[in-house]
């Protein structure tokens, strides 16, 4: 591929929102520094400036606003300012209006084309000035690349993105207005990937997508995650985790349970937004709403691994929810005993359904709800996490920290000491907890631990 002109030498990559996110900035750098450029994390040394925008909620909206505006503020004369990523796809027309200095708007499909896309920015600077403002969006049903060059690995740790886009028409959900229908990566492309991060050092690799277990749907597989895990766990022997995220309640199926529970390499964890627990409110979400099969399903997979960790997110305040449904909402909580749980309060998205539903609830009401969701869910946390004390887990070491030994029950003393902050199985990157140990071990290594202590979303635990 041929590099952009030897004046553009660096760039400055900011990503905001979730781990797919991640990924695909992933594969940007990865291109940009393959054709020569040089990444830095400091916007006043780059020649180019790229902000990775989330557009998923109003407030990551906003977010990604403010991140545009900073930059374009201190733009230098020559520098250019690219958003890319969701809220370019799907309010691209927004950024340009109300942030003066973006140069160019690259969709969630088009990321793969970062290269040529600055070359056509920085030639403005050479006085090509047919191209003005630039908008690369594309069709929503660009193919993914098979395979993607990716980074080094983070802390022992590597996202895998195996689909983008999403079928399920959640009414509370704009993800599908811009990131289309669901397309699966091919299956070889992923394994291949899969293979390249562990034997560059992966201790970890986690699949994600919007749906994971609607995987290979578009590519005629029937039941297509539970034959993808197969095929990666066949051609990665020295794999040591698998991790699962952003299951979707009605395509867990007994196959994928086998599966999970065949294999000690995958974790037995997953992250499986139901986004409600009354049937009426699940209903007008557009959202699995047999509260019994659910149920069923949870208690099948823990039948199958005991030691199984869950994790989902609950939305409160969508428009029509009563008291009752949301009482609803934590008899339901109580009954399935979470590990983990993340609760959001409705944010009405132009252009969905539910935007336009009667009954909107009063924010000060959505607040509430928040808060006493929050007061179940720690205390069924710290209940998960207590039993967990006594126990032997494997850690993944991600950082070297420091705490006063008052904070480790090592008695009233104040002085800092050192400890290291790790994951187990039971905790995904950035939206979990973590194990905290005395002392400075290897980031990166994964080694086990004797669990010591439990608070409401970390353990403590000593070599």
């Amino acid at each position: 591929m041929k590099s952009p002109e030897r004046n553009s030498t660096s760039y400055y990559l900011l990503t905001l929102g979730c781990p797919k996110n991640t990924v695909d900035s992933e594969g940007m750098a990865m291109l940009l520094n393959e054709a020569g450029l040089r990444g830095t994390a400091i916007p006043a040394d780059a020649d180019v400036l790229i902000v990775n925008t989330c557009g998923f909620l109003a407030a990551a909206e906003e977010e990604s606003l403010a991140a545009l505006r900073e930059l374009a503020g201190t733009k230098r004369r020559g520098q250019k300012l690219v958003a890319a990523g969701c809220m370019a796809q799907r309010a691209g027309e927004r950024i340009l209006r109300e942030v003066r200095g973006v140069d160019g708007l690259l969709g969630t499909r088009r990321w793969m084309e970062i290269v040529p896309f600055i070359e056509r920015l920085r030639r403005e600077d050479n006085g090509e000035r047919a191209f003005g403002r630039h908008a690369l969006l594309g069709d929503p049903e660009f193919p993914l690349l098979g395979a993607v060059p990716r980074p080094a690995v983070v802390a022992g740790s590597a996202y895998v993105k195996i689909s983008d886009g999403c079928n399920a028409p959640c009414a509370f959900c704009s993800i599908p207005s811009f990131k289309g229908r669901l397309r699966s990566r091919p299956l070889p492309a992923i394994v291949m990937e899969v293979q390249a991060l562990v034997a560059s050092g992966a201790q970890e690799v986690i699949l994600i997508a919007q749906d994971t277990t609607d995987y290979g749907r578009d590519l005629g597989l029937e039941d297509g995650l539970p034959h993808l895990i197969q095929a990666i766990l066949a051609n990665t022997p020295d794999m040591r985790w698998l991790r699962l995220m952003y299951a979707y309640p009605g395509h867990v199926s007994s196959r994928l349970i086998e599966v999970m529970a065949a294999d000690p390499r995958i974790c037995h964890y997953l992250d499986i937004p139901l986004q409600h627990g009354n049937p009426a409110t699940l209903r007008r979400m557009f959202r699995p709403s047999n509260t019994e099969r659910l149920l069923a399903t949870f208690a099948q997979m823990r039948q199958a691994m005991p030691d199984m960790a869950f994790r989902s997110t609950f939305i409160v305040g969508l428009p029509g929810e009563t008291e009752e449904e949301f009482s609803g909402l934590l008899e339901f909580m109580e009954a399935l005993q979470f590990d983990k749980v993340g609760v959001f309060t409705y944010s009405a998205e132009p252009g969905t359904p539910a935007s336009e539903m009667m009954g909107q609830v009063p924010e000060d009401a959505k607040v509430e709800r928040y808060r006493r969701a929050m007061t179940v869910q720690q205390r069924i946390s710290l209940l998960r996490n207590q039993a967990q004390v006594g126990r032997t887990l494997d850690v993944l070491v991600e950082n070297n920290g420091e705490m006063t030994s008052s904070e480790l029950g090592k008695g009233p003393a104040r002085r800092q000491v050192p400890v290291s902050l790790a994951r187990s199985y039971r905790d995904a990157p950035e939206v979990d907890g973590l194990v905290v140990i005395p002392g400075t071990l290897r980031v990166g290594g994964l080694i086990p631990v004797r669990i010591t202590g439990a608070m409401e979303y970390d353990l403590m635990g000593e070599v």
